[in-house]
Formats: C-alpha cells, sequence, structure tokens
C-alpha cells in the first residue's frame, strides 16, 4: 500500500535564494580562555598579594614593637625609687637619642601624686598615655598628639619595689622608619605582582596558541578537503580533539554514501525511463495507429519507476534527519484500521508489546506494514497475523533489531518464486489491481534503514509468512 508524497511548502521569499542570512555573532574561544584567565589571575594576584602585604606588614610591625620592648624592659630594669619617692634610673639609658630633643625616640614615666618624668629628648612635652591599670605586660599602640610626627607607643604599668605607687612607663618611637619601610615593601610587591601577572599572562597566552593549534590543524585540513577533494582527515591529532575528526569523518563517509546512493538512483531511473520513452517516439515518429495504448501502457511503466525511486529518495532523506523511534504496534494497528475498510471480511490480528519501538520513520514503517499487510488481506484467506519481537539481538550485526512476522492463510508462494517478487512490477496474480512496487519498496526501504525482509511458509496459518527486521531503536 503505497502513500502519495506531499509537496514540502513552498519556502518563505526571505529564505530564497537572494537572502543574505544575518552574520552570527562569534565569539573567540581564544578569547573567553584569556578572559577567564585574565579574571582568575587577578583575583588570585590580588588575594596573594594582600595576604602577603598583610604578613609582611605584621612582622616589620612586630619586629619595630620588639626593639620597644627592649628599650622599655631595659628602662624599668634601670629604674628605682629614691628617697623622697620618686624615681631615678641607677644608670644611664645607652641610646643617645633620648638626649636629643626632637630626636624621634622619647621615654616617660608617670605615676599617680608625682610628677611626670620624660626624657630630654620630649623637652618641653609630655606623652598622653593610656594609663590602664587593668593591662598586663606592654601594650603597644599609634598615636598622632604630635602634629607632624606619627609616634608608635609602647606602654606598661608596675609596681617599684619601696613605693605603692602604679608608675606607667611609655616608650615611644617616630613612625617614619617604619612607614618607610612598609611602603618600600609594598612598592616591591606591587611591582613584582604587576610582573608577575603579565607574565602569567604572556604564559596563559602562549598556553591558548599552542593549546589550539590542532584546532587549526583540523581546520588546515578541512580547508585541504575542500581545496583538494580529499574525503578523509588522515592527520594524526591529539586525544582531546580525535573523537571529533573521527565525527567529522563519519560525516563525511555518511554524505559521501549519500551522494553515491543519489548518483546510483538517478542513473537507474534514468536507465529505466529510457526505454519506456523510446518505445513512446518510436510509435509516435512511425504514426502506429495504437499509439494512444503504447502511449499509455508505457506511461504506467515510468509511473512505477518514479514511484519507486521516490519512495527510495523519501526514506533516504529521512535516515538523514537522525534517530526515530517509532512504536510497531501503534503503526500496525493504524494499518490495521485502514485495511479493514478495504477488506471488512478479513480477521486481522496484532500481538507483542506495545512498547517495542524501532529507529525508523512513522510514515516509512505505515509503508512498510501497510505493503506487507495488505498484500496479506488482499492474497490471504481471510486471516491475518502480525507477531512482533523485540527482544532479538544480532550478535553477527553486532546491534539489537526488531523481527516483525506478518503471515496468512492463503495458498502461499513457491519457494522459487519468491525472490522474484521483490523485483520492481514483479507480480505472480495480475488478475487483481496494483502496480507491483510494493514489495520492491518494502525490501528497498527496509534495507535503507539497515533492515531486511524475507518471505517463507507460515507453519501455523500455511500461508505466506514474511519476516521484516529493523533495527531496535536505543
Amino acid at each position: 500500500m503505497t502513500r502519495p508524497i506531499q509537496g514540502a511548502a513552498d519556502p518563505p521569499a526571505a529564505a530564497g535564494a537572494g537572502a543574505v542570512p544575518p552574520r552570527a555573532h562569534r565569539r573567540s574561544l581564544a578569547g573567553r580562555m584569556m578572559v577567564i584567565a585574565a579574571v582568575w589571575i587577578g583575583v588570585l594576584l590580588l588575594g596573594g598579594g594582600f595576604a602577603l602585604n598583610r604578613t609582611i606588614t605584621t612582622l616589620i610591625e612586630n619586629q619595630f614593637d620588639s626593639q620597644l620592648n627592649y628599650i622599655l624592659t631595659a628602662m624599668i630594669a634601670s629604674v628605682e625609687v629614691g628617697a623622697d619617692g620618686e624615681v631615678l634610673f641607677n644608670r644611664p639609658l645607652g641610646d643617645q637619642r633620648f638626649l636629643e630633643p626632637g630626636s624621634g625616640l622619647y621615654w616617660q614615666i608617670s605615676g599617680a601624686g608625682h610628677e611626670t618624668f620624660p626624657s630630654r629628648s620630649l623637652w618641653d612635652r609630655n606623652l598622653a598615655v593610656r594609663a590602664d591599670p587593668a593591662a598586663h605586660g606592654a601594650v603597644f599602640y599609634d598615636s598622632n598628639q604630635f602634629p607632624g610626627e606619627p609616634l608608635r607607643v609602647a606602654e606598661r604599668s608596675i609596681f617599684l619595689p619601696g613605693s605603692d605607687t602604679r608608675w606607667f612607663f611609655a616608650v615611644a618611637q617616630r613612625r617614619t622608619e617604619l612607614d618607610q619601610q612598609i611602603a618600600q615593601i609594598r612598592g616591591i610587591l606591587i611591582w613584582s605582582f604587576a610582573v608577575l601577572g603579565l607574565g602569567l599572562l604572556i604564559m596563559a597566552a602562549l598556553q591558548n596558541h599552542i593549546g589550539l593549534r590542532p584546532l587549526r590543524r583540523i581546520r588546515a585540513a578541512i580547508q585541504n578537503l575542500r581545496t583538494t577533494g580529499a574525503n578523509r582527515i588522515e592527520e594524526p591529532l591529539p586525544a582531546e580533539v580525535q573523537p571529533l575528526v573521527e565525527e567529522l569523518n563519519a560525516l563525511l563517509a555518511h554524505t559521501e554514501r549519500q551522494a553515491e546512493e543519489a548518483r546510483t538512483h538517478a542513473g537507474n531511473l534514468a536507465h529505466a525511463l529510457k526505454t519506456p520513452l523510446t518505445v513512446v517516439n518510436n510509435a509516435a515518429t512511425a504514426h502506429a495507429p495504437d499509439l494512444a495504448e503504447t502511449v499509455i501502457r508505457e506511461a504506467r511503466t515510468m509511473r512505477r519507476h518514479v514511484d519507486h525511486h521516490l519512495a527510495r529518495a523519501r526514506a533516504v532523506g529521512r535516515r538523514a534527519v537522525g534517530h526515530a523511534r517509532t512504536p510497531v504496534c501503534e503503526s500496525a494497528e493504524a494499518v490495521r484500521r485502514a485495511v479493514q475498510r478495504l477488506y471488512p471480511d478479513v480477521r486481522l490480528d496484532i500481538d507483542g508489546p506495545r512498547e517495542a519501538r524501532v529507529a525508523i520513520e512513522r510514515q516509512d514503517l505505515d509503508e512498510i506494514l501497510g505493503n506487507l499487510i495488505e498484500n496479506a488481506a488482499k492474497y490471504g484467506g481471510g486471516s491475518v497475523f502480525v507477531t512482533v519481537d523485540a527482544e532479538r539481538t544480532d550478535e553477527e550485526e553486532g546491534g539489537r533489531f526488531c523481527v516483525i512476522w506478518v503471515e496468512d492463510d492463503g495458498t502461499g508462494i513457491p519457494e522459487h518464486q519468491r525472490e522474484a517478487l521483490f523485483d520492481r512490477g514483479a507480480r505472480l496474480d495480475t488478475g487483481k489491481p496494483g502496480t507491483g512496487l510494493g514489495l520492491a519498496i518494502v525490501r528497498d526501504v527496509a534495507e535503507i534503514y539497515g533492515g531486511s525482509v524475507t518471505m517463507g511458509e507460515s507453519e501455523d496459518l500455511g500461508g505466506l509468512l514474511v519476516r521484516l527486521i529493523l533495527p531496535r531503536a536505543r
């Protein structure tokens, strides 16, 4: 049972030959990788630079504080309480800067009820100490009490022997040297990390250039295919892009196979039409009296050839679209409803799993089953049985297949005549209408999808048994 081929809808005017498709916005893979690398390098360098700057700054400040604490400890060890209750040094401090006014290094001793005892370097100034009695050990802090002279202060409170007064000892040093060291270290870090970032970006660019070289080689190989006419990419490539090359080679092989099939079909059709056209031309030239009958007969012949090749071309085109998943029982049920309208007296039974699916387009499966079931109803004795077996695995073919059995209770077909029925136009019963294209189309469409069709004798019904094998849907 053949189905008419519907013509494709006319394309819109905008998609005509003269229309220019809009240029798609192309994004560079290397550009994306460079942006990602630049972002991560920037984040890591900023984070690492901040952490390193914090660590080095803390180390320098701790070293500075250690020096102040050393002076503070030495000062406390050199102090004693005099007879008048005031503190005094039993030995002078060794640093000469304590004797130079405004030298930047100062000390001071203070206590409740006593006059403040400052170093000569303070001259007429006093340190505004925090004087926190709850503090334990030395306390370090920054002070800006002197305009234009930021200080780092170390302070400690103790009770001296022979005195009930809590004395507050303070040592202060100008932060200029400390800030200069920190600024110098930060400058070195900034320049070092800038050079490191630039080097990493250059390395990332080189990595992109070298890493993407196989893609450029693929581009050159594809260009070589177009210019030299080669049909395969034989150049060895890295493992990461080799699957892409294999898929491309498979696509090229598939396209070449389709082109070869198209050329073969075109040649077969031209050869098949050549003889009928020659007969019509000769009859018309000779003004044959049976010209009308000759034209009708040869036109039917050409019609059979055209229908056959159109069916093959349609199946090839659908196969190239993708992997279909068609339920077998749904297609068989649809065909049964159509056939029972033509042959209402025929009993038609279908058995098999409802979930069985084959990798073939629905319209092609309908046409295959339609031809087989209609032939069984037309030439059988009144009973047609369709069985679906979806559990067959063909180890030789390396795939899984679905077997569909179509059997009837007719007289059957002798074994020596079965293969001839697959030829175009072959018919055993010329008393019933038909073109003789049904089984030829069934075999061709099944083979296009990787299947096959064979004939045998039905053991249950005694008539013809047609065994259709189609690949199962994954």
